[in-house]
């Protein structure tokens, strides 16, 4: 059988080799991480040690990481009226998010749906500050004693765009709101420090840096941001944020697979750079009319959402897996269902041109072996398109 090629690492990467390592290791600690004996203690001892490894790869403090089961779940319950910090005593009555964010955030988490607001992007995806400005102006002329919780992604899961963090957290701040960043996709790929982006909560998930699947976290910028009312009720565990027996062997893993992301993110990403740069030019020297969506703004390494008009792309995505090469026609957590990207609409993309889009995501060991093949099943794949344009049999 002919070596399969991943090209699908937005939704998911392989497990990393130091993340399995540590799983395996981990599963054989039998200790429940809440008791006080030496089997527990061990078990809290990689718990504790992954989180060290997890908020370092965002600048945290470690005691302001919470583990979750996950990305969305971490957005869920970082999306709620009752965060309180110090003092203040105002309610968080109003959640801002912006139109291309995750179906997690989309939902709104805890907040009444008549609550929630969206923010629009411009055509290059990128969010548009000027409206986050008068969103914010009218919220404090309208409700002065009312404070926004504002969620806006990092970097985009379907076209790699980077959003402005830190401008939106300048904005939000002096409005006496909180951030709210989604980095499930920057994380371990771009610079992610919390304290510089300003986000005031930040969601990271363990399998899109190398862990398993069935692990994540909540990080505070500020230890003194505390949720009165959270989530998950029960035990007491995660220092209150978040009740259940923690899954130390995932954790453990995600833990071993930070610290590897934050060693090898600079190479990794001037490799991808590189290669994503031969991916894109191949593309379209094969098919001039194809384009890059979000080029022309600033997107993180190792992803290409590329559409060429005409090419319906669930035709193009399994064509190209039984050609042994896997890649994707959106968000993974959207696969499944019947419509257009809400991304893509969001940027005016034209709908004809969203149909055809196609993500193509590469990661650490992406090779340019890997790249050259796809590009080849890829322009074989558009000129049997261009030949049934014309009418000619293939």
């Amino acid at each position: 059988m002919a070596e399969r090629v991943f090209l699908d690492w937005n939704a998911g990467a392989p497990l990393h080799p130091e993340a399995c390592a540590a799983l395996i290791a981990a599963l054989e600690v039998v200790g429940n991480p809440s008791s006080v004996h030496a089997e527990g203690r061990a078990a809290r001892n990689l718990v504790e040690t992954a989180r060290e490894e997890v908020a370092a790869l965002v600048g945290a403090a470690p005691r302001n990481v919470t583990f979750t089961s996950g990305g969305s779940e971490a957005n869920t319950l970082a999306l709620t009226p009752h965060w309180q910090m110090g003092r203040e005593t105002r309610p968080l009555g109003r959640l801002l998010v912006s139109a291309i964010e995750h179906p997690s955030v989309l939902a709104g988490g805890r907040f009444p749906t008549n609550a929630v607001g969206f923010l629009p992007v411009t055509p290059h995806g990128v969010v548009e500050l000027a409206a986050l400005d008068d969103r914010l102006s009218v919220l404090r002329a309208d409700s002065g004693d009312t404070r926004p919780l504002v969620s806006i992604m990092h970097v985009n899961n379907e076209t790699g765009v980077v959003q402005p963090i830190a401008a939106a957290a300048e904005r939000v701040h002096a409005a006496g709101g909180l951030l709210h960043v989604d980095a499930v996709q920057s994380a371990g790929r771009i610079a992610c420090e919390i304290d510089v982006l300003g986000a005031d909560l930040m969601t990271l998930s363990g399998h899109k840096i190398g862990a398993p699947k069935g692990v994540g976290a909540l990080v505070r910028r500020d230890a003194g941001l505390h949720l009165a009312d959270p989530l998950v009720k029960g035990g007491g565990q995660e220092r209150g944020f978040r009740a259940g027996t923690e899954a130390v062997a995932l954790i453990s893993a995600f833990g071993a697979a930070a610290r590897a992301a934050r060693r090898d993110r600079e190479r990794n990403a001037a490799a991808m750079v590189v290669l994503r740069d031969r991916l894109e030019g191949a593309l379209k020297a094969g098919s001039p009319e194809l384009v890059v969506i979000g080029a022309e703004a600033a997107r993180a390494p190792g992803t290409s959402l590329v559409a060429l008009p005409g090419l319906k792309a669930e035709t193009a995505v399994i064509a190209l897996d039984l050609a042994g090469f896997a890649v994707s026609s959106g968000s993974a957590c959207s696969s499944g269902k019947v419509g257009a990207s809400h991304v893509l609409a969001a940027m005016g993309t034209p709908a004809a041109l969203a149909a055809s889009a196609v993500r193509v995501g590469l990661g650490p060991t992406t090779t340019e072996h890997h790249i050259d093949a796809f590009t080849t099943a890829w322009n074989t794949l558009a000129r049997g398109l261009s030949r049934e344009g014309r009418g000619i049999a293939a």
